[in-house]
Order: structure tokens, then sequence, then C-alpha cells
């Protein structure tokens, strides 16, 4: 069979070649039924004796679940499938045998419950489901939707390193590597290699990629291994300028989805709430009032935990009528030491964090560029400023004001999608406990 004519199953009609896998059998006297199920959808063989071959017939009575068939037949609507589609096989070909039967119920899911972690362990065939799959197919076109926005803006794309001489700021919450001899680590932002590119004078980057946190937490919006969403803008006022770049972002990202995923959010049953410009702005000094003033106990100049940002973003719903919203001014104990400081109030910071319905799916802000402050905060922070003098240097010949800011991709994911966990919106998650596959 000529595989090169195969089409997907929603658009076989007429003489079609079509493949994928065995999804259902249903096996009668003189009739057989086959569910077959490729990346576009369902199609039903319908296989009776007599008007097939008995070859064809008696290989699709045997046939097990899960395998790999090709069917070249006469495709057409059908108001009697359940499916809409049906073909009538004039030859079949099983292309990959199904050895035995899934270790994991992965389609009837409401009669067989498996657990995420085993779903994780099995995740070739837990990604044969279709709802597990439309995840994926709709980040994939966040991170398009993102792309193009970035690109309509005028930013440059880049790739930067993912091994790293320099850990963080604290050495802390780091994968070490063996570089030759030499100790290395995977990369946790990168913050500074976008700062860098603003002293190189490219004004507007961005880059999508990963990056590592050595954090034992074992929580459901915790990985280890992540998709960062990042960009760094040149010749801004405040941080105002780089939070109105995030909100444009999200707010494309997600009328790109809306528009363009009918099927795909049909599927998963979800909507996808428009996301209205300008978000609200919430100071963290006016966000320890609205907790308080709702019996929560806040520390000065701390930052929020869990509890405190779902507790808040139920406040801002009811009173702003949005999910997201903008934590701004942050405290400057909690921040790095880069985060540029409000002149006036040198305890708060031009930084910000964006919360989705309790959950934190950016951090940004404006940074500081005036080397001699910098060279201060660091020490102020009970830093080293020789262990940072590669990227000291970045501010000893002139720079921009600048600012941007890091996204979660699975955390927006799970957020625009409604998931309870952010391992369902990872392909391979990576946690504390977690390698393979």
């Amino acid at each position: 069979m000529n595989l090169r004519r195969r089409v997907p199953v929603r658009d076989a009609r007429g003489d079609a070649v079509v493949a994928g896998f065995v999804h259902e059998v249903r096996r009668l006297k003189n009739i057989v039924f086959i569910v077959l199920r490729d990346v576009s959808g369902f199609i039903q063989v319908t296989a009776k004796r007599g008007v097939v071959s008995d070859k064809v017939f008696d290989l699709l009575s045997e046939v097990k679940r899960e395998s790999v068939i090709a069917v070249e037949g006469e495709a057409f609507e059908s108001k009697i499938s359940k499916l809409g589609l049906e073909i009538v096989p004039k030859d079949v070909e099983i292309l990959c045998e199904s050895l035995e039967p899934p270790a994991i119920e992965f389609y009837r899911t409401d009669l067989i419950k498996t657990g995420l972690d085993k779903r994780l362990r099995y995740r070739f065939l837990d990604l044969r489901n279709p709802k597990t799959m439309t995840i994926f197919r709709v980040q994939s076109l966040v991170c398009q939707a993102i792309d193009e926005f970035f690109r309509e803006k005028g930013f440059t794309e880049v790739h930067t390193s993912k091994l790293v001489a320099q850990a963080t700021e604290s050495g802390a919450n780091v994968f070490p590597v063996d570089y030759f001899g030499r100790r290395a680590y995977l990369a946790q932002s990168p913050q500074f290699y976008k700062q860098m590119l603003m002293a190189a004078g490219f004004e507007k980057v961005f880059e999508v990629g990963p990056v590592f946190r050595a954090e034992k937490h074992h929580t459901p919006r915790h990985l280890c291994e992540y998709v960062s969403i990042d960009f760094e803008v040149s010749y801004i006022e405040s941080d105002e300028d780089v939070m109105k770049v995030v909100e444009e972002m999200i707010a494309h990202a997600c009328q790109t989805v809306g528009e363009k995923c009918r099927n795909e959010l049909e599927i998963l049953g979800v909507e996808v709430e428009p996301v209205k410009t300008p978000l609200p702005r919430i100071p963290m000094r006016y966000a320890y009032k609205l907790l308080e003033g709702r019996g929560f106990k806040t520390q000065p100049l701390e930052d929020l935990d869990p509890e405190g940002e779902r507790l808040l973003s139920r406040i801002v719903r009811e009173e702003y009528g949005s999910g997201l919203f903008f934590l701004n001014e942050y405290p400057w104990p909690p921040r790095p030491f880069y985060t540029m400081r409000i002149e006036e109030t040198p305890e708060w910071t031009r930084s910000f964090d964006l919360i989705w319905d309790g959950l934190e799916i950016t951090t940004g802000g404006q940074r500081e560029h005036r080397y001699d402050k910098l060279v201060n905060q660091c020490q102020e922070k009970g830093l080293n400023p020789e262990e940072f003098r590669f990227y000291l240097e970045f501010f000893r010949y002139g720079i921009p004001p600048h600012g941007g800011s890091g996204t979660g991709l699975e955390r927006l994911t799970m957020k625009l999608l409604r998931l309870d966990n952010i391992r369902e919106a990872t392909l391979l998650p990576r946690d504390p406990e977690r390698l393979v596959p």
C-alpha cells in the first residue's frame, strides 16, 4: 500500500488511504467494525463478509487494539456511524502489531481512573488520549502566537547558553555540572544574558527556552525544569512599560487560542476568558491592606504565600472583575539585587508579579542600570561584587534604562486550560522524583 497517498481521516472522501491506531474493535458474526484514530480524529472501518475480501475480513477480525494499520477503500460521510465518517476497505495492511493490551487505560477515563503518576510513567500511551494530546496542540499555538507578537513588536529572538559559570546571586537552587573539570551550572534564567544584550544595543530581545531550578517542591505548581518566555526591552520610563508588554502578550496569546483552537477547546471542555487590558495594578502595600481587611495576617516587606495569593485573587476578581492582575511595587527584601528601587521609597521596587487566579505566572520589572547603585545593592544583599564581575562589567560602559520579565509557559497553559496540575501542561515533567521518561 502506498502511504504517500495517505490523508488525515477527517479529510477522507472517495477512494482514499488512511492510517492510524486501532482505537476500538467490535466483532459480530459477519461484520467487523474498527474505529481508526489518527491525529485529526476518528473514522469507522466497516468490513462486511461478502462485501470485502476474505483476506481483509480475516485480518480485521484478528487485529488487536492499538495496532497501527493502513486502510485503502471507499470513504464517505455516514449518518449511520456515530463518528460521521466511514470507510469500506479494499485493502488493509498491519504496519505494526500491538503485542499486548495497553498498560494504562488512556481513553475510557470515565470508567477506569489512572493516577497522574502512572499516566506520566506511561506518557507515550497517555498522550494517545485526544484530550491529553490536545493540551500540547494548544500550547504549540500559544508559542506561535507569542513568537508572532514579539516579532511584530520589533523584538529579536535570541538563544542564550544554558551552561553558565555563575550560579545565582545566592548560589542556591542550582544544578551543578562538571564542565571539563570546572564547576558549571544549568541556567536558572537568561536574566544576565538578556541584560548583556541591552548593553550591546539590541534594545528588544526575547527568548523561549528551558530553565532549571533545583528546588525540592512537591506541589501542583512547581517543576525543576520549565520553559520560560523571557524578554528585555531598553529605553523604558519605568516597570509600567514592561507591564504593558506583558499584558499585551498574554492578551494576544489568549485571543489567538480562542479564535484558532475552537475544536481543541471543545475537546477539552473549556472556554478562554477574554483578557481585558489594562489589567489591574495592585501595589503590594495596598494588597497587604486588602488581605488584612479579610482577616489574613501579612508580614511587612515580605512576599505573599500561596494562600495569600489565592485570597488576593478572589478579592481582585470580586472588586475588579479580572482573574489576571499585576501585583506591583514589590518590597525590596525578597527581590534580586539587580531590581530597581523606587527613589522616594527605597524599601519598595519597580517590579511586579502577574497573578492569574491565585498563581504567579510572570515575574518582571525595571533593572538597576547605574553601576554604583548596582554594586551597592549587591553588597546590601550580602553578596560579593567580585563574584559578579562579568555581569557588573555590562554597566561600566553605558547601558540604556531597561527592564523585562519571565513567564512560565507551563503555568500559562495550566491557567489558560484550567488544569489542576502543572505536570498536565508539561510534555515530560521533571520534578524532584521524576527523571524518566
